[in-house]
C-alpha cells in the first residue's frame, strides 16, 4: 500500500488535492471541477495499473463473516470500521482494470446527465431554478433595493444601531423577492455602506451586517439553495429509506414508514420560513444589542421620518392599524369556527368512498413486524393490528362503487345542507378589501371618511347578500349580479383607500414587491402550484414591476402595466368562480360571458407582459438581465455536470462506499449527523456551497437521509450550514463581492473581523434548530402540501 494508506483513503486523498488545486488554479470553478475528476482519474488509474493502489476489504468468504450474518447482522451493515478483527483480502481498487471502470463511468455520466440535465424528472423543478435567478436579477435592476434601505433608514435609523437593523430587514425583505446574494451584497454595499460610515458606524459592524444580511437570501424562500437541495433530497431520501427497510427485512418504505418517503421543494419552502426569520431577529438583535453597549460605534440617526406629512395620534393610529384590523380578523375566525364562513361546494362523488385501511401494514414477517414496533411503538402497532382485524371482521376492504341515483340525490342533498351560509371565497375577498380600507382610513385620518364608510358597508353588505340570497346552488351569473351593488361600493371605497396609501412613502415602496412576493410564495406555500409555476408567475411579475418603475422615472403613465396587472386578477377571478372549459356538453350563458372575459382578459395580460419588455429593452435593462440570468443558469447547470463526474470517479474507485461505511459504523445516528455538519461547516472555508451541494451532499445523503430524523429538519439544517459558506474567510463570496464595492477606508481585515460575529450567529442559530426542530416543521404540518 502506497506510504501505508488504504488505496481507497490515498484517492480520496487524490480527488481532494485535486479539487483543491482546480479551485486554486484561478480557472473558472465549473470548468476547475471536471478537470478535477478527469486529473484526478488519471492519476488513480496510474497508480493502479502499477500496483500501487491496494485495498483493503473484508473477505465476506469467511468463517467469521459467515458466523456474523447467521446470528443476524444484515451483510451490508458489515464493515472493518464496526468489526476491524475480521481477516480481509487485498486487492486493487479497480477490480476489473482501470479501462473497464472508465467505460462503466462514461456510461453512468450519460445517464446522470440525461436524468439530472437533460429530461429527468428533477429538470422541471431545476426549470425554477432559472426563473427564480431572472426574477431577482430583474428586481435587483429595478431599483427596489433603494428604494427599500432609504426608507428602511428612515424608519428604524432613530433607534439604536437603527442603520444596521434596516440593512437586515431590507436584506430579509430582498432575500424573499430576489434571493441572489451577489446582487443583494452589492446593492447593500453601495448604498447602505458609505451612509453607516458616514454616521460614524464602526467599520465592523457595518461590514458584517451587510454581508450577513446579503446572504439570508440563500435560506428565505425562494431560495435557490433549497431548489437544489431539494431535487437531490426528494432523490436520496426516497432511495435511502427503501434500502433502510429491505435491510430489515421489510417489503418497501411505505409499509415500513407508514407513509411515502417523499420530500418536496414546496414542503421545503415551508420548513425554510421559520428558519430565516429566526436569523434575521437574531441578526438583528446583535445589531441592536452592540448599539446599546456601544453607542459611539452605532449611534441613532435623526431623519424625517417616512410618513406623508399628514399627522397621525397615537390613539387613531392604534385604532386602525391594530384594534380594528385585528377585530375584523378575529371576527371572521369566529364565523369560521361556528360554520358561518366555509365552504360551499357540493360537488359529490358519483363513486361511494372505499372503506379505510389500517394505519399501519400488519401482514409483514416477524423482522419488519419487531422494527415497526421499534420505529411506531407498541400502540401504535397494537392500534394497526385492531384496525385490520375490524376491517376482516366486516369483511374486508369495501372497494369503491358507482352510486345509485338515489344515492347520488341524498349525498347532494347532504352537501347543501352542510354548506355554510358565506362562502369562503366571498369572506377572503371582501376580508382583504376590508383591510384595505381600514388602513386607508388609519393613513390619513384627517380626510374625508364618508367613501371608506361606503367601502367598509359594502363588504358587509356582500356578507348579509351571501347569508341571506345566494345559497351552494345559486349560479355563478346569478351570484355575480346580486354581489354587483355590494362589490361596486367597496370597490369605490377600496379606490380611495388605495390613493391615500399610495401617498405614504413606506406604503408606497413596500406595497409592490410585497405583493408579489404574496404571489409567488403563496402559491407555493399553500399548496395550490408548485415552484416552478410559482416561479414564472415571479419573473413574469417583476419584468412588469421593473417595468413600471422605469416608467416614473422617465415621468410616464404606467396604466398599461396597471390593466395588465388588473387583468390577471381578473382572470384568476373568472377562473375560480366560474367553469371554464369550452368542451362541455352544455354551457350557460352566463359562463359564455365569463369565458369572453377570461379570453379579453388574457390578451391584455399578454400585451401588457410584451409592453413590459418592450420598455426595459428600450430602456436598456432587459439585455444585461438576460445575459446576466444566462450566465448565472449556465454556471450552476456547468458545475453540476463537473460534480457528476467527480462524484463518479469517487464512486468508481470505491470511495463513496468507504464513507458511507465510516459514517455508518457510528450507533447513533445523532453524531453522524453532527460530523456531517462539522465537515460542510470546514468545506465552506475553501468551497462554494454549489460545489458542495453536488459533490459532498450526494455522497454522504443516503447516510443522513437513511435514518429515522426527519427529512425536512435535515435538509433545513443543511441549508443554514451552507448559507454560512458565504461568509467565512478566506473564500466566502459575500466578503468579496462587499470588498469589490467598499471604500478604501475600509480594509479586509475590518470585513473579516465584522463578520466574524455573523458566523457565530449562524452557529447558534444552528444550535437553536437542533434544539428546537419544531422550529423547521411546525409550519409544513400546518399548511397543505
Amino acid at each position: 500500500m502506497l506510504f501505508g494508506l488504504d488505496g481507497v483513503e490515498v484517492g480520496l486523498i487524490i480527488v481532494f488535492l485535486c479539487l483543491f488545486g482546480g479551485i486554486m488554479s484561478g480557472f473558472p470553478v465549473a470548468f476547475a471541477i471536471g478537470g478535477a475528476a478527469v486529473i484526478s482519474f488519471g492519476i488513480i488509474a496510474a497508480l493502479d495499473g502499477a500496483g500501487l493502489m491496494l485495498h483493503q476489504a473484508v473477505d465476506f468468504g469467511s468463517a467469521e463473516v459467515r458466523a456474523l450474518v447467521a446470528d443476524g447482522v444484515a451483510r451490508e451493515a458489515i464493515s472493518l470500521f464496526r468489526y476491524p478483527d475480521l481477516p480481509v483480502i487485498e486487492k486493487p481498487v479497480f477490480e476489473g482494470g482501470w479501462e473497464q471502470a472508465l467505460n462503466r463511468n462514461i456510461s453512468f455520466v450519460v445517464n446522470r446527465m440525461n436524468e439530472r440535465v437533460i429530461a429527468g424528472q428533477s429538470i422541471e423543478t431545476l426549470l425554477a431554478v432559472l426563473m427564480f435567478v431572472m426574477m431577482g436579477i430583474t428586481l435587483e435592476r429595478s431599483k427596489i433595493a433603494n428604494d427599500l434601505l432609504t426608507t428602511m433608514a428612515r424608519v428604524f435609523g432613530p433607534l439604536p444601531g437603527g442603520l444596521a437593523v434596516s440593512v437586515v430587514v431590507v436584506g430579509a425583505f430582498l432575500a424573499a423577492s430576489t434571493g441572489i446574494v451577489g446582487a443583494t451584497v452589492v446593492t447593500m454595499g453601495l448604498l447602505s455602506l458609505p451612509t453607516m460610515l458616514r454616521n460614524r458606524y464602526s467599520p465592523e459592524l457595518a461590514t458584517g451586517v451587510i454581508s450577513a444580511s446579503g446572504t439570508l437570501g440563500q435560506i428565505i424562500p425562494p431560495s435557490i439553495v433549497i431548489v437544489l437541495l431539494g431535487t437531490l433530497a426528494g432523490d436520496l431520501y426516497a432511495t435511502a429509506q427503501e434500502d433502510r427497510a429491505r435491510v430489515i427485512g421489510c417489503p418497501d418504505a411505505l409499509t415500513y414508514l407508514g407513509e411515502a418517503a417523499v420530500v418536496s421543494v414546496g414542503t421545503l419552502f415551508q420548513a425554510a420560513i421559520l428558519p430565516g426569520i429566526l436569523l434575521a431577529g437574531l441578526y438583528a438583535a446583535y445589531a441592536f444589542g452592540f448599539a446599546l453597549f456601544n453607542p459611539s460605534k452605532a449611534p441613532p440617526v435623526r431623519g424625517d421620518g417616512a410618513g406623508d406629512g399628514h399627522v397621525v395620534t397615537r390613539n387613531e393610529a392604534l385604532t386602525w392599524f391594530l384594534l380594528a384590523p385585528a377585530a375584523l380578523i378575529a371576527a371572521v375566525l369566529i364565523a369560521v369556527n361556528a360554520g358561518i364562513v366555509g365552504s360551499q361546494n357540493v360537488v359529490v362523488s358519483s363513486f361511494s368512498d372505499a372503506t379505510p385501511s389500517a394505519s399501519l401494514r400488519t401482514n409483514v414477517s416477524d423482522g419488519c413486524r419487531g422494527a415497526m414496533i421499534e420505529l411506531h411503538g407498541r400502540e401504535a402497532w397494537d392500534r394497526a393490528v385492531a384496525e385490520q382485524e375490524a376491517i376482516d371482521a366486516a369483511g374486508g376492504i369495501e372497494i369503491s362503487r358507482q352510486l345509485s341515483e338515489e344515492e347520488l340525490t341524498e349525498a347532494r342533498a347532504e352537501a347543501v345542507g352542510a354548506a355554510a351560509p358565506v362562502g369562503s371565497g366571498v369572506a377572503v375577498f371582501f376580508t382583504l378589501l376590508a383591510l384595505v380600507l381600514l388602513l386607508g382610513r388609519g393613513i390619513r385620518p384627517g380626510l374625508d371618511g364618508r367613501p371608506i364608510w361606503i367601502g367598509l358597508g359594502g363588504c358587509g353588505l356582500a356578507a348579509l347578500v351571501d347569508a341571506a340570497a345566494i345559497g351552494p346552488l345559486t349560479t355563478s351569473g346569478a351570484t355575480f349580479a346580486l354581489l354587483a351593488l355590494p362589490t361596486a361600493a367597496a370597490l369605490h371605497g377600496a379606490r380611495v383607500a388605495a390613493q391615500r396609501l399610495a401617498g405614504n412613502e413606506l406604503v408606497r415602496v413596500v406595497f409592490p414587491p410585497l405583493v408579489l412576493i404574496i404571489a409567488v410564495l403563496g402559491s407555493i406555500l399553500g399548496g395550490i402550484t408548485n415552484p416552478t409555476p410559482a416561479a414564472a408567475l415571479g419573473a413574469g411579475g417583476a419584468i412588469m414591476l421593473a417595468a413600471y418603475r422605469k416608467l416614473q422615472d422617465e415621468r410616464k403613465t404606467g396604466r398599461m402595466i396597471l390593466t395588465a396587472a388588473f387583468a390577471v386578477v381578473v382572470m384568476i377571478l373568472l377562473g375560480v368562480n366560474f367553469d371554464l372549459r369550452t368542451g362541455r356538453e352544455s354551457v350557460a350563458f352566463e359562463e359564455w360571458l365569463a369565458i369572453l372575459a377570461a379570453l379579453a382578459a388574457y390578451h391584455v395580460a399578454i400585451f401588457g407582459i410584451l409592453y413590459a419588455c418592450w420598455t426595459l429593452f428600450r430602456t436598456g435593462v432587459l439585455g444585461p438581465v438576460v445575459r446576466e440570468t444566462a450566465k448565472v443558469t449556465s454556471m450552476v447547470f456547468t458545475i453540476l455536470i463537473g460534480s457528476q463526474l467527480l462524484n463518479l470517479v469517487v464512486i468508481s474507485f470505491g470511495g463513496e462506499h468507504y464513507i458511507q461505511e465510516f459514517l455508518r459504523s457510528f450507533e447513533r445516528e445523532w453524531v453522524v449527523f453532527l460530523i456531517v455538519m462539522v465537515i460542510l461547516f470546514i468545506l465552506g472555508f475553501v468551497l462554494d456551497f454549489l460545489e458542495i451541494i453536488y459533490i459532498v451532499i450526494p455522497i454522504v445523503g443516503p447516510v443522513i437521509y437513511g435514518g429515522t430524523m426527519d427529512p425536512k429538519w435535515v435538509t433545513i439544517m443543511i441549508a443554514v450550514n451552507l448559507q454560512t459558506s458565504f461568509l467565512t474567510p478566506p473564500f466566502g463570496f459575500a466578503l468579496f463581492y462587499l470588498r469589490g464595492v467598499a471604500p478604501p477606508e475600509v480594509t479586509t481585515g475590518h470585513i473579516y473581523r465584522g463578520v466574524a460575529p455573523f458566523v457565530l450567529i449562524q452557529v447558534v442559530g444552528l444550535a437553536l434548530l437542533w434544539t428546537f426542530p419544531g422550529v423547521v416543521t411546525i409550519v409544513p404540518n400546518l399548511l397543505p402540501h
